[in-house]
């Protein structure tokens, strides 16, 4: 399996586990369905995928349109 492959299953393999924990958390939070998924997708939003590649020993490399790095890593809002 290629190093690219590896990363994107474990990306997807992070997203999964990060959502149904969320998903459970809002159930215990008492939140409804509709509350349930939206803290799910706001905590997809907020993985920190700086840490996940470090995970798999590879350095960020996102950068804006004008080939700059960003002002705020992607694990924070901008």
């Amino acid at each position: 399996m290629s190093d690219e492959r590896r990363l994107a299953e474990a990306i997807r393999a992070a997203c999964i586990e990060a959502a149904l924990a969320a998903y459970e958390e809002g159930g215990v939070l008492g939140l409804c369905a509709e509350g349930r998924w939206e803290y799910a997708i706001s905590t997809l939003r907020q993985l920190n995928m700086n840490a996940l590649l470090a995970s798999h020993s590879i350095e960020p490399t996102i950068e804006s349109p004008d080939g700059n790095q960003p002002e705020y890593p992607s694990d924070q809002p901008s």
